[in-house]
């Protein structure tokens, strides 16, 4: 037997744990063979399935999705929220053509290409009129602080950091995206630090402004990475080809 019952559910049997993950890839090849050899983005119905970090995802997909409607009418995008157990190296294989994240040691046994670099930066709204104390680290970390908080983590990143340097900020509101976060800052004298393409991607939309941190906070990655069983896959050979192309055209950093 595969499932029994216990109570008034049905739970897997051994047996049938010990099928699921070779059953799966059983199912991935089928599918890997039904795509065929060939892809034609122009008259492809694809729907691939990408997981993106929340930064990225706000910087990168409507490029994409300007470049889908040029190129690829009806290609879909499925963005995949990761829950559970899918951080387990093969759950994740099994669960995603492509990721974009920065801390790509979470995808073991991925392949992996940087796609670019980035650092935080204060968001602050333009017409926000003590701005010049933000210069100075114990006024910066005095101000009123949105953080953000998304669902792989258990702190914002920077308060990590900053706990680490033994220093504190003054957070009075989190929220679980960053885009929300520039919105807030948008409409309040809250700071957020923030990674600085993504404000200035808003900028002129949410009348922000990005500013240095009065703090050495260095720069970070961001990788494109896909498993194993896409790597020759026609059609994701040829997405990620359109991100690594959209990832240069962000340019370098802005001088500080």
């Amino acid at each position: 037997p595969l499932l029994v019952r216990s109570g008034a559910r049905m739970q897997l049997t051994a047996r049938a744990e010990a099928l699921r993950h070779p059953v799966q890839d059983a199912l991935t090849r089928v599918r890997n063979l039904l795509i065929g050899e060939g892809f034609e983005p122009a008259r492809s119905t694809r729907t691939f399935r990408l997981f993106v970090a929340d930064n990225a995802s706000d910087l990168l997909l409507p490029l994409l999705l300007k470049r889908l409607e040029d190129e690829a009418p009806s290609v879909c995008i499925r963005v995949q929220p990761l829950v559970g157990n899918a951080w387990d190296p093969f759950e994740l294989a099994q669960l995603v053509d492509v990721a974009i994240a920065c801390v790509p040691s979470r995808f073991k046994g991925f392949y992996q290409q940087r796609l670019f670099t980035d650092r935080d930066a204060c968001a602050v709204r333009r017409s926000r009129t003590n701005r010049r104390l933000l210069a100075k680290p114990e006024e910066f970390l005095k101000a009123k602080h949105v953080a953000v908080v998304g669902r792989e983590f258990a702190e914002d990143p920077v308060d990590t950091w900053l706990r680490q340097e033994g220093r504190k900020r003054n957070v009075v509101l989190t929220v679980p995206h960053y885009l929300q976060a520039l919105h807030v800052v948008s409409e309040s004298d809250l700071i957020g630090v923030i990674p600085e393409r993504l404000i200035r991607a808003y900028a002129g939309t949410l009348d922000l402004d990005a500013i240095k941190v009065p703090l050495d906070v260095g720069t970070f990655d961001e990788y494109l990475l896909h498993p194993a069983r896409s790597r020759d896959d026609p059609g994701c050979v040829w997405l990620r080809g359109i991100l690594m192309e959209i990832a240069k055209s962000l340019g370098p950093l802005e001088p500080k």
